[in-house]
């Protein structure tokens, strides 16, 4: 047996075609499991990829999976073990029909996969041996119904012949069955003498035609009798009978008749079924031995077997026996309802999905025949899906108009199948399905304007009122956020009015608002949703201030100022109802809180005056008489119409004469009264300590710039030895306008308010001032003095004025002196000279007349720059100078602590002659006072003259 299945597997050939989707293999049986039937995503083009993203799976009708599907190679793979003869039985071809089904789009694909036999089964009898009794008078020709052997295998495989041995008294006939089997009978080809041999045994072999070749056996007891020589005879070879399924127990199918010519007990027949493999079979049915008639024993079922063929014998006493087919066709009834069964379904959609998008994918089966099997299926309630059909067994829920998940939220959709039968049964199935949201509702306010009071004098923070919109979208898209479109109010952004929680929409009030100033304004607040793309939504919101009595009535006539004794004068001859004067007042609130009344407070005689309640007026009740009072003083109360009310209060002096100048007399002794002015009070006051702080602030200014200058000089003096040196030039003036540059010296102390300065000799007339300004600034120290700012002054060169290629070079015994200026405070003195500096060329300089002014910072600093720069050098020095014998400025300045002086380009330094030793000078005078760098001037021409 191994090795017919090796031979069959290698040997096997698998068959593959494709078309329209449909891919078929042929496989022979009993192959192992996990062995290759073959490869699907080649066969069908498809990618390895796509069988992933798409969740391909195989879909079979029964549980066991026979064929399973590999994602990652794509090979269908044996799952389980198959046995042709077990799924098929005698049904050829023997396929299993499979589908393959692909999500994400939904496809469909099927699979045949047909199993081919081997030749594993060998031809089996029923019955281990079958025994006979013969009567000696049995003549030849007389035949004994052995039945048939069973093979399971189909085909070439299947049973093929029959041998019986020995042959000498019995021989072997073969009989074909319409359903294309051959029955075997024994036949007895000589007579038979009980006395010279009363018993057989023969062996009966059965051979299919595999390779190899496998064969059964079974064996034959005869017995011989004596005297039954006439066998039972049907009165017709094959019978038919029709049932219908699911028919009750114990219905009579038909009923067979067979005679014998005996007489006596060998005329006595009795039926049986003959032996039969399937043992379903011999139990279904009954067959009652005396009468002949076929009984059903169980419930057939059309869906499982619809034709059965049995084999009835009839036995006479004598042993002779006959053999009759009878054949039972079942008759389908529409019993089974259609079994729905749903692949894969797509649990939520979008509502922005296009017209025909499917959502569920379903597999409807009815295993009744014709038209009862023919289902039909269909959508009852009116929603926007449809069902169709893209194969007789499948079916496809799509959308069949775009869906609105505002208009409904999710489908329950039930699918109704039904068949056509009669009558027609039906089964449903539920598909499930949520309606995604899309972002296509914009946020609706409750009112297409808002409109809300409020009372003036709020205060800042105050909630106004609540703006509200709602979005028909679904969780983050129909989340609303509120925000204050920009604009403007008077000028002013109205988000310094107003504010708009972005949350809940409740606007709120930034400022406190006055009617007066602001009685009402409007605004749009934008509702937008958490979409994407967002949507939104404007509303205008006008907000109306309410007045409030906040203000207090304003007099505007008479005017209190204080200035005039005497108001109005009321002659002796007034009659009654004379018009003195009329207070004229104004209250800047609106409605009731502006209505105003007039009342008489206090007055020197009330019996002589009266106030109108509403205008104001006042005039006399009676005649004026000599007797009145000359000075009369009325006091009036102008009142609002407010909740509380407010008042003012005016003080009116009237006069009671004929002329003015009597007036005057009379009121040369009227004393005003004094009221407290607390705000007059509280002014002055608040005046006497703001100038109490600025003076305090001046103060202390002052000080703090003193003591900032103070250790600014502190540090400088500490720093000396690295301090830059600034050279000064006084300028060069043309032929004529100053004939004498003047030297000098001067000492400087941190106080720029005592510095001293002492001039000396003036130089001649023909030296140039330009090459006598170089000089360097000697720092001694004693014992008893610090540091002096001596400005030294070279003696006039008279060898200024040769060509360069003939002035002596800086290998000279001299080298020019740069201005050097030390600061030491008041209380240090000046040293003169140092020994060990005389050598070094180091003097004062030297000069008579005034120079008034010091430099200044500033002034030194452009200096700086001046001798930095040759172009500029030469344009100060005028046209009548000639750079070209003139001294180069950049080579005179002196860098402390070293003595190196800095240059220009050194490429382009011209030779400089020689000077003399500087004249010595006798030390100058302790200064009174000394000057911080702050505090130098420039002088000017009108100075030096």
């Amino acid at each position: 047996m191994s090795d017919a299945r090796i031979w069959y597997s290698v040997l096997f050939l698998i068959l593959v075609r494709t078309a329209r989707g449909q891919v078929s293999y042929t496989i022979p049986e009993e192959m192992a499991k996990e062995s290759m039937v073959g490869n699907i995503a080649q066969d069908l083009g498809l990618d390895l990829q796509r069988l992933k993203s798409g969740k391909a799976r195989i879909f079979t009708r029964d549980s066991t999976e026979y064929i399973k599907l590999n994602r990652n190679t794509g090979f269908l793979l044996i799952g389980e073990k198959m046995d042709r003869e077990s799924l098929c039985a005698k049904t050829t071809p023997c396929a299993l029909h499979l589908q393959m089904i692909l999500e994400n789009p939904m496809e469909l694909y099927t699979i045949t996969v047909e199993i081919t036999d081997i030749n594993d089964n060998a031809p089996t009898f029923q019955k281990k041996d079958f025994r006979f009794e013969i009567s000696e008078s049995a003549v030849a020709g007389a035949s004994f119904m052995l039945g048939r052997a069973f093979d399971p295998d189909v085909g070439q495989n299947a049973l093929q012949s029959y041998s019986l041995k020995p042959t000498d008294k019995f021989r072997l006939e073969l009989h074909s069955q319409a359903d294309g089997t051959k029955n075997i009978e024994m036949v007895l080809q000589s007579t038979l003498d009980r006395e010279t041999q009363s018993s057989f045994t023969l062996l009966v072999e059965a051979f299919d035609g595999g390779d190899p070749v496998l064969s059964g056996t079974v064996q034959i007891h005869i017995t011989v009798l004596d005297n039954n020589d006439n066998a039972p005879v049907f009165t017709q070879k094959v019978y038919k009978a029709t049932i219908v399924e699911n028919a009750e127990k114990g219905t009579i199918l038909t009923a067979v008749s067979a005679s014998d010519a005996d007489e006596g007990s060998n005329s006595v027949v009795t039926y049986y079924i003959s032996d039969t493999m399937d043992s379903n079979v011999a139990d279904m049915f009954l067959m009652n031995e005396k009468s002949g008639e076929l009984t059903l024993n169980g419930q057939v079922d059309y869906e499982k077997v619809s034709h059965y063929e049995l084999n009835i014998q009839a036995k006479d006493q004598g042993g002779l026996s006959n053999a009759c087919k009878v054949i039972i066709d079942v008759l389908d009834i529409n019993d089974n309802s259609p079994s729905i069964n749903i692949l894969s379904s797509s649990h939520s959609i979008s509502e922005g999905s296009k017209s025909g998008t499917v959502v569920a994918m379903l597999n409807v089966d009815d295993l009744d025949s014709g038209v009862s099997g023919q289902v039909l299926c269909y959508i009852t309630d009116n929603i926007p899906f449809a069902i169709t059909s893209p194969s007789s067994s499948f079916f496809s829920l799509q959308t069949e108009q775009e869906l609105d998940r505002e208009r409904e939220a999710e489908y329950n959709i039930s699918v109704i199948c039904t068949d056509e039968g009669v009558p027609a049964l039906s089964s449903s199935a539920s598909v499930l399905v949520q309606i995604s949201d899309v972002n296509d509702n914009a946020p609706v306010f409750e009112k297409t304007n808002y409109e809300a009071s409020m009372v003036e004098n709020n205060t800042p923070g105050l909630s106004i009122f609540t703006v509200k919109a709602k979005d028909a979208d679904w969780n983050q898209n129909a989340r609303v956020s509120y925000i204050l479109e920009d604009s403007t109010v008077n000028g002013v952004s109205v988000s310094s009015y107003v504010s708009v929680h972005p949350d809940s929409g409740v606007i709120t009030a930034m400022r406190s608002f006055d009617f007066e100033q602001l009685k009402d304004f409007h605004f749009l607040v934008k509702a937008q949703d958490g979409g994407a793309p967002q949507l939104s939504s404007n509303v205008t919101v006008k907000i109306i201030i309410q007045d409030q009595n906040d203000n207090a009535p304003q007099v505007l006539y008479p005017v209190q100022t204080g200035g005039s004794v005497v108001a109005e004068i009321v002659p002796h001859t007034a009659d009654v109802g004379y018009l003195v004067t009329k207070v004229v007042a104004v209250d800047v609130d609106s409605g009731q809180n502006a209505w105003l009344s007039y009342k008489l407070q206090k007055a020197t005689d009330r019996a002589l005056f009266e106030v109108g309640l509403q205008n104001g007026e006042i005039r006399t009740v009676r005649q004026v008489t000599d007797k009145d009072a000359v000075k009369q003083k009325l006091t009036v109360v102008v009142e609002d119409n407010g909740q509380p009310s407010r008042s003012a209060v005016v003080t009116i002096n009237v006069a009671v004469a004929d002329s003015f100048p009597e007036v005057l007399s009379e009121f040369t002794d009227f004393t005003h009264d004094k009221e407290y002015n607390n705000n007059l009070t509280f002014y002055l006051v608040l005046a006497l300590a703001v100038v109490s702080l600025l003076f305090i602030i001046s103060i202390i200014a002052i000080i703090s710039v003193k003591i900032y200058r103070w250790r600014q000089s502190k540090i400088f003096y500490k720093s000396g030895a690295n301090l830059p040196v600034i050279p000064y030039y006084p300028p060069v003036y043309a032929d004529g306008t100053l004939q004498h540059v003047y030297n000098y010296e001067m000492c400087r102390t941190t106080d720029s308010r005592m510095s001293d300065m002492k001039f000396v000799r003036p130089y001649s007339q023909n030296t140039l001032v330009s090459q006598s300004r170089l000089g360097t600034v000697q720092r001694e120290k004693t014992e008893q003095e610090n540091d002096v700012l001596t400005l030294e002054q070279k003696p006039p060169n008279t060898d200024w004025r040769f060509p360069p290629n003939q002035r002596p070079g800086p290998s000279g015994q001299h080298r020019f002196h740069t201005l050097q200026q030390r600061w030491t405070p008041y209380e240090k003195s000046r040293a003169g000279a140092r020994p060990e500096d005389a050598g070094a060329g180091a003097g004062v300089i030297a000069g008579t007349g005034p120079w008034p002014n010091p430099p200044t910072e500033a002034e030194q600093i452009h200096a700086l720059m001046a001798a930095a720069n040759a172009s500029e050098a030469t344009a100060t020095l005028g046209p009548r100078y000639n750079p070209q014998y003139g001294p180069d400025y950049r080579q005179n300045v002196y860098i402390p602590g070293s003595t190196a002086t800095l240059t220009a380009n050194p490429q382009q330094q011209i030779p400089q002659q020689a000077l003399p030793p500087p004249q010595a000078l006798p030390p100058a005078e302790a200064p009174k006072s000394a000057q911080t760098p702050a505090s130098k001037k420039k002088p000017t021409k009108k100075d030096k003259k």
